[in-house]
């Protein structure tokens, strides 16, 4: 139900009622001109009507009879070759609110955009047609499918995840969005800043840019929806969780200013510490690292930067509030590797900013102890650990100029992002991303059908994503109440045996015995001159078959590979390999991988081996062998002695890949669908705008069926005509069976005639009838004949 008030209330429970509306098309109040309106929304899904309520995704349609003002007829005011001063009003794409009430009180009822405007010459009427939402997800849906499932054997997203990266992906954000996401192939200049690393953290390690690396295992952590900074978080179950992932761009060292931040609920604990991590790849082996630990009971914040098993220093803050007062944290540091030598004494300081929305800033330091200086090197990887709730972990290379002078505004995005959407908690874990075609509101519609889950705008323009628990427990209490005696003006109920499932199948990829192997390589045939701040972008083809991999690490002379590498070296014929000179990122578009290179040294280098071959070789990985599909099954024994065997076996699917989701999915249905629910349909009532899908109402009728039950809305239809009472038709679903049946009194017949098969036989005939005389004046027909009586033939 929308929040009302006391005014609105008083309204709709009046005797009379004096509808009202508001409408505007791009921001412009056209109320007055609207001759009608309707606006429809239901789940749409590929189950029996009378289960729809359990799975598919619900897109809002308005449609408007719109008049002319001032003399001037509508059709030249706005249709399609209408002066644009006036046109562009109703141009497609053009924003729409609509809300809907009584007695000047009104409350939303559609957010959404312009499809289509049809003008009819020689009256004063165009017709709007509007969709909700699910217009703005249009775009080519894209996943990234990354090898590290299979690999570590390890789900490395859910559904969900899957949901979210497509709604950011539209514009839709649930959680504060990349700062820097676009990666311009032509940018010449190369003086934008770039994430290079975001991952949500919404029921999943994969990331948006960048890739997981190491996952931990699925029984140390939970995905958590209470607590959670803004929507999901990662949950550890005991101290020291740890992930790392792969950055979209390796930057080099030295180089610009970056930042590694995360958001943390400190109050939900199961140790003190939340660490953030910088990896860069040295000559040979050796790998340095700049760190950020925020310690929730001392409230000190300690960087430390070094070589691992080599030495290191640190630098500490003590932060007011960050021991004393637990909530919503943004936690990060800035380091700035800015240099003109081979070394870099970083510069570093911390940013936080407290629940109460305090923002606290760490002194700037510059490590003077050669122990902690960075040598030329490329970054390998960000980690991450964690004792407590965390949520969207980003780093971001050249985000602004120096450290000292980044203010609190950028640091905090404020009014910079909206969130519009909201999830329920992750399902269906995924060992790989599946292969995804169609637009993004396709793509989130084919999840919601095979998670037995519901997508929906509502009424405000938030998107909303509920599992399949949602249906599963039987309310008790209604939402709203209607009535015959004063609410309903028809009804009808309907008990189909289409609405019972009592034996349900759901079929799911087995991933256990899924391991990896080495794709087909593909080799740069050319030696690449890449020159000084001349960004060099390569094109490479790829299997579309193929996970997506990283950046290429690059090698020096002390480290050899012959798999996913590059190596620059200082000559055309192979010279002595060059580090820490040339930022490599990378990205895939469909079957193809985009490599960018940009030297950020003074003289060029060159792509290619220390033998004078070319450097560049893509090694993908892949699956060792395809899943096997397997099913599993629920069934309940009682419904099927009355209704008889009725299977549903839902649709193989790429996106049930564990028993235990398959086993959780087919119970779900077996629960929905054991008993008939029936089916309220063109339930007409007094318009109510509170009324949301799947709100639940309890529905009295008294006058014809004499029923009192609970319902979910699973449609609603709302008409209005000027000066006509506004027309609203509801489409329910009933919370529960009407009880098991007894057939008290009744002996139903079996499904075959008893007599079939039964035939009097010649000795009980001359039993019966001695002579053929006596048969004769029996009359009895050769049908009669052949009956069994007062015997078994």
């Amino acid at each position: 139900m929308q929040r009302s008030d006391e005014v609105l209330d008083r309204a709709l429970s009046a005797a009379e009622r004096t509808p009202a509306h508001t409408t505007r098309l791009g921001g412009r109040d056209l109320g007055g001109q609207v001759q009608s309106w309707k606006v429809e929304r239901a789940y749409a899904t590929d189950l029996p009507e009378a289960m729809r309520a359990f799975s598919g995704s619900a897109s809002a349609q308005l449609e408007l009879l719109i008049g002319g003002t001032g003399g001037i007829p509508a059709p030249r005011l706005y249709s399609a070759w209408a002066d644009r001063l006036t046109g562009d009003l109703a141009r497609p794409g053009q924003s729409v609110v609509h809300t809907a009430g009584a007695r000047g009180r009104t409350l939303p009822a559609f957010r959404g955009t312009v499809r289509s405007r049809t003008a009819a010459s020689g009256s004063d009427t165009v017709t709007v047609q509007a969709l909700d939402g699910a217009e703005r997800l249009r775009g080519p849906a894209t996943l990234p499918r990354p090898y590290h499932g299979f690999y570590h054997r390890r789900p490395v997203a859910t559904a969900t995840w899957c949901v979210d990266e497509l709604l950011r992906q539209g514009g839709i954000d649930t959680c504060p969005p990349p700062r820097a996401p676009s990666v311009d192939k032509n940018d010449t200049a190369d003086d934008k800043p770039v994430t290079v690393l975001y991952a949500s953290l919404h029921g999943g390690f994969n990331a948006s840019y960048g890739q997981p690396e190491e996952l931990p295992a699925p029984t140390a952590y939970d995905w958590i929806r209470e607590g959670a900074p803004f929507e999901i978080a990662l949950m550890p179950k005991a101290a020291g969780l740890k992930a790392s992932w792969m950055p979209r761009s390796r930057f080099v060292m030295p180089g610009k200013v970056f930042q590694v931040e995360c958001w943390a609920n400190t109050a939900l604990a199961r140790g003190n510490t939340v660490e953030l991590s910088a990896v860069f790849d040295q000559m040979g082996t050796r790998t340095g690292f700049i760190k950020a630990s925020f310690d929730i009971a001392t409230g000190v914040v300690t960087v430390t930067s070094g070589t691992h098993n080599v030495g290191s220093s640190s630098v500490s803050w003590t932060i007011d509030k960050l021991a004393s007062l637990r909530g919503k944290w943004h936690l990060g540091f800035m380091v700035d590797t800015a240099s003109t030598g081979t070394v870099v004494a970083p510069t570093v300081q911390p940013r936080l900013t407290a629940p109460d929305g305090s923002y606290r800033v760490g002194g700037k330091y510059t490590f003077t102890n050669e122990a902690a200086w960075q040598p030329i090197s490329e970054l390998n990887r960000i980690e991450l650990t964690t004792d407590m709730a965390v949520e969207c972990v980003e780093a971001t290379d050249g985000i602004w100029p120096d450290t000292a002078s980044y203010t609190e505004q950028e640091w905090e995005r404020k009014g910079q992002w909206t969130k519009g959407a909201v999830l329920d908690t992750p399902e269906l874990p995924l060992y790989d991303i599946p292969k995804v075609s169609g637009s993004q509101w396709d793509v989130i519609t084919e999840i919601a059908r095979a998670a037995m889950s519901t997508a929906e705008f509502d009424e405000q323009g938030v998107f909303r994503w509920r599992g399949p628990s949602r249906f599963t427990k039987v309310p008790s209490v209604p939402d709203l109440t209607v009535t015959t005696r004063r609410d309903i003006a028809s009804l009808t109920v309907t008990e189909e045996i289409d609405a019972c499932r009592n034996h349900c199948e759901q079929t799911y990829q087995d991933w256990s015995g899924v391991g990896w192997t080495l794709g087909e390589f593909v080799d740069d045939p050319v030696v690449r001159e890449i020159k000084p701040n001349v960004p060099v972008v390569v094109q490479y083809a790829m299997a579309e078959d193929d996970n997506e991999i990283g950046p290429f690490p690059v090698l020096d002379d002390t480290v050899t590979s012959d798999g996913h590498r590059v190596r620059f070296g200082s000559a055309k014929t192979g010279g002595t390999a060059v580090k820490g000179k040339v930022t490599v990122s990378c990205w895939r578009e469909g079957p193809t991988y985009f490599v960018r290179f940009v030297n950020r040294g003074t003289a060029s280098v060159w792509t290619v081996l220390k033998d004078g071959k070319p450097s560049v070789r893509i090694q993908p990985i892949k699956r060792s062998v395809d899943p096997r599909q397997r099913s599993l099954a629920w069934w309940n024994t009682t419904s099927q002695k009355h209704y008889g065997k009725q299977q549903y076996t839902a649709p193989a699917s790429d996106w049930v890949q564990t028993s235990e989701s398959a086993s959780a999915l087919a119970y779900a249905m077996l629960v929905a669908g054991r008993y008939p629910v029936p089916l309220l349909g063109e339930v007409e009532v007094l318009h109510d705008p509170r009324i949301q899908l799947g709100d639940v109402v309890r529905v009295v009728d008294t006058a014809g069926a004499e029923l009192d039950t609970l319902a979910w809305v699973v449609g609603i239809r709302t008409t209005h005509a000027a000066s006509a009472v506004p027309q609203q038709v509801l489409t329910l679903r009933g919370t529960s069976f009407n009880g098991v049946p007894d057939d008290a009194g009744l002996t139903p017949d079996g499904p075959v005639d008893p007599a079939y098969g039964k035939q009097r036989t010649y000795q009980l005939l001359t039993a019966q009838y001695a002579t053929l005389g006596a048969l004769g004046t029996a009359g009895l027909t050769y049908r009669k004949v052949l009956e069994t009586t007062g015997g078994t033939g």
